[in-house]
């Protein structure tokens, strides 16, 4: 098993062999969360291909995994269109994240080993430094590996599968309105509070942590939404 990295300016997931559609599904992914493909646009599975340098048969498997992430609508001979971004079904998704994630930061502060203790510790340190020094892009970066990792921690291969997505429609939204509430440092503490928690093996703390989180992004929902009423 690899060793995990527990320094702060470079975590990453337990080391696999990333295939190029899983290098296509990534940086598609963080194209579309921060806008690069803005919502509502069309492009061609050739063009893709060629933005990323990556054959169109890795590309076509991403855009799969993608569309079934909701995040792209295939239409059959006309392209690939990025999904519009629907403000009131965001808060559809924090009610399905709002379970998954307590009972993800619990069971990963019951399960997680010695080494993943460590790696949260480095991730939650290196969150907040990206959110004080106000880097959205790099705080999302962040926030990416180590959702990742923790719902890697909590042992569940079904709640890790289900809150991937969930995630990623989180930060898309979050990115689109971060600048209404310019709020990245304290966005940052509470991810780090909750990381912090679980590395300390405080199933409590990390329930109730989780449970902050998302009242928090509820609320930053709800602000957006209401705007202008």
């Amino acid at each position: 098993m690899a060793t995990r990295k527990t320094s702060e300016s470079q975590i990453r997931l337990p080391e696999t062999k990333s295939s190029l559609s899983e290098q296509a599904f990534n940086r598609l992914e963080e194209m579309i969360v921060t806008l690069r493909l803005p919502p509502g646009s069309l492009w061609s599975e050739a063009t893709l291909s060629e933005t990323l340098g990556i054959g169109r048969t890795p590309v076509r498997e991403a855009v799969q995994r993608l569309a079934e992430d909701h995040l792209v609508v295939i239409l059959k001979r006309h392209g690939i269109r990025i999904a519009e971004i629907n403000d009131p079904e965001q808060l559809l998704v924090l009610e399905t994240r709002r379970e998954l994630e307590r009972l993800i930061a619990t069971r990963a502060a019951r399960r997680a080993s010695s080494a993943d203790r460590q790696s949260l510790a480095g991730m939650a340190r290196a969150l907040l430094a990206a959110g004080r020094a106000g880097d959205v892009t790099e705080m999302l970066r962040h926030y990416f590996v180590a959702k990742k990792f923790l719902a890697h921690c909590a042992g569940n291969r079904f709640s890790e599968q289900a809150i991937a997505p969930l995630h990623t429609l989180s930060r898309r939204f979050y990115f689109m309105h971060h600048r209404e509430l310019n709020d990245l440092s304290v966005v940052a503490q509470l991810h780090s509070d909750l990381l912090g928690a679980v590395a300390a093996g405080d199933e409590r703390e990390a329930g109730a942590a989780s449970d902050r989180q998302v009242d928090y992004a509820e609320a930053f929902t709800k602000r957006v939404i209401t705007r202008g009423f």
